[in-house]
């Protein structure tokens, strides 16, 4: 009788931990959503394009797929660098055309979608009133012990 309250109390304490882990239960990514991800990342890291935050969450969340589920410390995130990496490679064998092909499709004017990538954020100028062609000045000499 005993035994069979005690796996009855465990059996109880079980269903009644089940609603909880069934809320951190989520689904895989469609795989196409993971190589988009990946496609993204691999652009911005060969061509050194910026990723443009919105309209990519944006992209993601027509597959269901949030951000934080593909970026590097996400769930989904091991299977998105593998790619990433493949991707990398590959686009780096012929850089020039990669990047033409990647801003064509994501870029400000993409036919597939625009400003997912945008191009690199400019050189900051030189601070006001200094000309670019004029060296900076030598830092100050420090004293000399003992004077």
């Amino acid at each position: 009788m005993r035994t069979l309250s005690l796996l009855s109390l465990g059996l109880a304490a079980g269903l009644a931990a089940a609603p909880a882990a069934e809320a951190q239960i989520r689904n895989a990514p469609a795989p196409r959503a993971l190589e988009f991800a990946a496609y993204i990342f691999a652009a911005s890291n060969v061509c050194g394009y910026r990723i443009g935050t919105e309209q990519f969450e944006a992209l993601l969340a027509k597959q269901n797929t949030r951000a934080e589920d593909v970026s590097p410390r996400g769930p989904f995130g091991n299977r998105v660098q593998t790619m990433f990496a493949l991707m990398s490679n590959q686009m780096a064998l012929n850089r020039e055309k990669a990047c033409l092909a990647v801003a064509g499709e994501y870029g400000p004017e993409g036919n597939v979608a625009q400003n997912v990538l945008l191009p690199a954020a400019a050189v900051a100028p030189a601070e006001p009133g200094t000309p670019a062609d004029k060296p900076a000045a030598p830092p100050a000499e420090a004293p000399k012990p003992g004077q």
